[in-house]
């Protein structure tokens, strides 16, 4: 098992600096960079990605506070300023992926660049930013499990229990890698959103279920199910489609 531990902060000089902010902003920087080179390989526009990360980072961080703030209405009612406390964390992916989504979209079409091209190379980046950012989630433990004897289970104060900050984290890695496996595989535009679509849905599916239930703040459930689960299917069901489609998009192009 893990010990137990906790970083909140670190102060460098007389700057106090929020650890959850640090790693999620170094996951955005990470990510971007990989985008960077992906654009730069296939010969798009790779100096796009900075206007990019501008508008996913703000769209992204307004969606993933706005939708966990949705799921957990009884805690900001009662204290609404809370709400602009981004620094004790509290982020929806999902909602994060919806603004994410949302920026590209606009961006792409206003720009009339090739959606499903540049969203693939937004798409590759998008793991390993998931693998660090998510390592902040770790560190402050803001998303504790139900307890467990497993090994990679961490031992907080009342017992050990899964850590799905952690979890979420190696989901990232194991995506990307799975990502770097297939790179010299024959592949068609929008393949890596299809990919990373029916993977993390069918896995952040079942990572879910180690949910905390029995501590203050638990995400709440809908016949049982979080609202991230029933995301992750609708998001597993989108990503099998768009696999299809795109891919008998892409041999009528060629035929």
């Amino acid at each position: 098992m893990i010990p137990w531990f906790e970083y909140q902060s670190i102060n460098v000089g007389f700057l106090k600096l929020n650890i959850w902010g640090i790693f999620v902003s170094l996951g955005f920087v990470v990510g971007m960079a990989v985008v960077y080179f992906e654009l730069k390989k296939k010969k798009l526009e790779e100096n796009r990605v900075y206007d990019l990360a501008f508008w996913i980072i703000l769209f992204a961080l307004v969606g993933g506070r706005l939708l966990y703030v949705a799921e957990h209405l009884k805690i900001y009612f009662a204290a609404p300023l809370d709400i602009l406390k981004l620094w004790q964390g509290g982020m929806s992916v999902y909602g994060g992926f919806i603004g994410a989504i949302l920026a590209t979209i606009i961006y792409l079409k206003k720009n009339k660049l090739d959606f499903w091209q540049y969203a693939d190379a937004l798409t590759f980046g998008l793991p390993i930013g998931l693998f660090v950012g998510r390592l902040g989630c770790f560190f402050i433990h803001d998303h504790p499990g139900i307890k467990t004897g497993f090994f990679l289970g961490v031992n907080y104060p009342d017992g050990v229990r899964h850590d799905l900050g952690l979890y979420d984290s190696l989901l990232g890695l194991a995506i990307f890698l799975f990502f770097l496996f297939l790179y010299r595989r024959s592949r068609f535009s929008g393949f890596y959103v299809a990919i990373f679509s029916i993977c993390y849905g069918i896995a952040r599916f079942f990572l879910d279920f180690l949910r905390v239930r029995d501590l203050v703040g638990a995400d709440p459930r809908y016949f049982g199910l979080t609202l991230a689960q029933y995301l992750s299917v609708a998001l597993f069901v989108t990503g099998i489609i768009l696999f299809y489609k795109l891919k008998i998009r892409s041999e009528k192009l060629k035929s």
